[in-house]
């Protein structure tokens, strides 16, 4: 099934970093469907000195490498879990950081798995992996497949996009690669 299912994500990580917004992902947990809508991304690529893919391909960022449409997650500061959604030509280390989510449905599976509510249940790339139950054992997923599918939704208009400097990285920290939906109140930072 995944062979051509993200073709639509082969392209750069700016763009698809922007291109991703509006998507949705659904989370399968115990029969339970979980259903988000991304309102915040941070584009990564290997000519990027903040990328995990910087340096090359290694142990820790081969899912980096892979086709478009698998999940790249990584455990960071001793106690956080962030993913990415892998975009571009496969061998080429590229991916978009989801930095924000907006619950659709299944909210309070999603508050008791974060303990708390509102807004802040999703609105960082450490707590949505963890109101999602998103940790290493899903490093590599095909988001064609469940337990945590991607669903493409209509690309947004430039309007509601804004393009902003990406959070909590020292390297390259001007570039204007982290995008989010101007009206979204989910996001991490406007």
């Amino acid at each position: 099934m995944h062979a051509d299912a993200f073709e639509w994500l082969n392209i750069s990580a700016e763009q698809a970093a922007r291109r991703l917004l509006g998507c949705e992902l659904v989370r399968t947990i115990d029969g339970q469907e979980i259903r988000v809508r991304i309102v915040e991304t941070e584009a990564y690529d290997q000519e990027d000195e903040a990328s995990h893919a910087f340096r090359g391909r290694t142990a820790r960022n081969d899912v980096m490498f892979r086709r478009a449409g698998h999940l790249y997650v990584y455990f960071t500061y001793g106690m956080h879990y962030c993913c990415n959604v892998v975009c571009g030509a496969e061998g080429y280390g590229s991916g978009a950081l989801i930095r924000a989510v907006e619950p659709l449905c299944g909210f309070d599976y999603l508050e008791l798995n974060r303990g708390v509510s509102g807004v802040n249940v999703t609105n960082g790339p450490a707590k949505l992996t963890q109101a999602l139950s998103v940790d290493m054992t899903l490093n590599g997923h095909d988001l064609a497949t469940p337990p945590l599918q991607l669903i493409e939704q209509p690309a947004l208009a430039d309007s509601m996009v804004v393009a902003a400097p990406r959070i909590g990285i020292s390297k390259a920290a001007d570039a204007l690669r982290r995008f989010y939906i101007a009206d979204s109140t989910y996001v991490s930072r406007k």
